[in-house]
């Protein structure tokens, strides 16, 4: 593990209900040799919690290497996306559809 990097991995969970389906993003961190090995891992993890808490895992997993050594401040995902929506329109589009659980999720 010597020459090992860290990475990021950003996994898709779904959580199928009756009406709609429910999705986590979750983001893990791991020390491997290079992306697949990364994202192997991720999978394997994932698919473990998938099944511990009732979800599926959806397939999808990005990895990011990171810069330097985890830490404060230290990016850990990136994610660059073209698109020719305006601001308003992007964020809403993909971070605040109005469906996201956010802070305390009994209240939604």
């Amino acid at each position: 593990m010597g020459d090992d990097g860290w990475f990021s991995v950003r996994c898709i969970v779904r959580f199928p209900g009756e009406r709609r389906s429910m999705f986590e993003e979750r983001i893990t961190l791991w020390r491997a040799a290079d992306f697949d090995e990364a994202v192997r891992r991720a999978e394997a993890e994932v698919g473990e919690y998938a099944d511990t808490v009732g979800g599926e895992y959806t397939g999808l997993a990005q990895a990011y290497e990171l810069s330097d050594e985890p830490g404060d401040g230290a990016e850990v995902f990136s994610l660059i996306r073209d698109s020719n929506l305006d601001v308003d329109a992007y964020l809403d589009a993909f971070f605040d559809t109005g469906n996201e659980r956010q802070g305390d999720v009994t209240e939604q």
